[in-house]
């Protein structure tokens, strides 16, 4: 069996560093599910997508996170296609077309809010977004989707995207229905499992989210008295601490987001590709942070886009 390639999914049959490679796998879950759906929504939305973050939309700078890139929200776009269609074959209450097309826009926009605007003079780097992204994300799908034909799913779109985030509490989310609490449930869910079922999830984090911690003020933070307290002291820090991390995401993946991740095997037939990958990370992180031997760290990931190479030039 061929070796998992650092930018291919948890099959590694996808490409996840290409927007039309995901586009096809999206777009044949799609018509698998919706026979007589027309295909334009779906396609416009992955261009769309691809420009804002290789920098071709006139009105902003291309991505510079080299975390939360391009490869990362491709990677929980077909991550979110498949727990939508998983979800659908439980014979729950169908979401239809639309439902599956908005939860397809919320995935490819979910960190949209780390791409700045190019009148924006007060940030040199999306990261220093990291704690109000989300809110960030959400204005820009109020402005994005009545340009797509969806108007009606704009003013909830925005709150949904708050299930990726920490924002807000996700049971104190207001939403209009119950079913777009399943949609954020299965939003979170493939943000979470996408990015720590990356082939190359601990060289990303020791490499690329510290930085983009401390730019983004999360790797120290006041206490309620007011004082300054490290929580990652070094990107091998932020390493030992995955393992802890893993078991906060668990929790959240069981008790706030309902257990979503299973809703992989039913698209899987049976197995959960994400839940084992996971597995494998954070069994390493563990051997890792017994030894604080980062040299073990030996996977490759893609190298950054252009707009990620310029950023860092600017920050050395």
């Amino acid at each position: 069996m061929q070796e998992r390639r650092s930018d291919y999914d948890v099959t590694n049959r996808i490409k996840v560093s290409d927007p039309a490679a995901v586009a096809a796998e999206v777009r044949r879950i799609y018509l698998d599910l919706y026979r007589k759906a027309g295909v334009d929504g779906v396609d416009r939305a992955f261009r769309d997508f691809a420009a804002l973050y290789r920098g071709e939309n006139p009105e902003y700078y291309g991505c510079d996170t080299g975390y939360h890139d391009l490869q990362h929200v491709l990677d929980v776009t077909l991550a979110m296609a498949r727990l939508l269609d998983g979800y659908q074959r439980t014979g729950r209450e169908p979401l239809g077309e639309q439902l599956f097309r908005l939860g397809i826009m919320l995935a490819l926009h979910h960190d949209c809010g780390y791409i700045r605007h190019r009148k924006d003079t007060r940030h040199q780097h999306g990261a220093e977004y990291t704690l109000t992204r989300v809110s960030r994300g959400g204005r820009y799908l109020r402005d994005y989707l009545p340009k797509v034909g969806m108007a009606e799913y704009a003013p909830v779109a925005a709150r949904v995207l708050h299930f990726t985030g920490y924002e807000v509490p996700v049971g104190e989310i207001r939403l209009p229905q119950p079913v777009f609490r399943v949609i954020g449930n299965l939003l979170g869910t493939s943000d979470i499992l996408a990015q720590m079922a990356d082939r190359c999830y601990l060289e990303k984090c020791y490499d690329r989210l510290f930085p983009e911690f401390v730019l983004g003020g999360v790797a120290r933070r006041k206490n309620e008295q007011g004082k300054e307290e490290v929580v990652f002291g070094s990107a091998a820090d932020l390493i030992a601490k995955i393992p802890a991390f893993h078991e906060h995401a668990t929790h959240r993946l069981d008790a706030d987001l309902d257990c979503a991740y299973r809703y992989a095997e039913p698209h899987f037939g049976g197995h959960n590709y994400y839940v084992e990958a996971i597995e494998a990370n954070i069994s390493h992180a563990r051997k890792l942070g017994a030894t604080r031997d980062v040299s073990q760290l030996r996977r490759h990931p893609p190298p950054p886009s252009v707009a990620e190479q310029e950023s860092q030039l600017q920050l050395i």
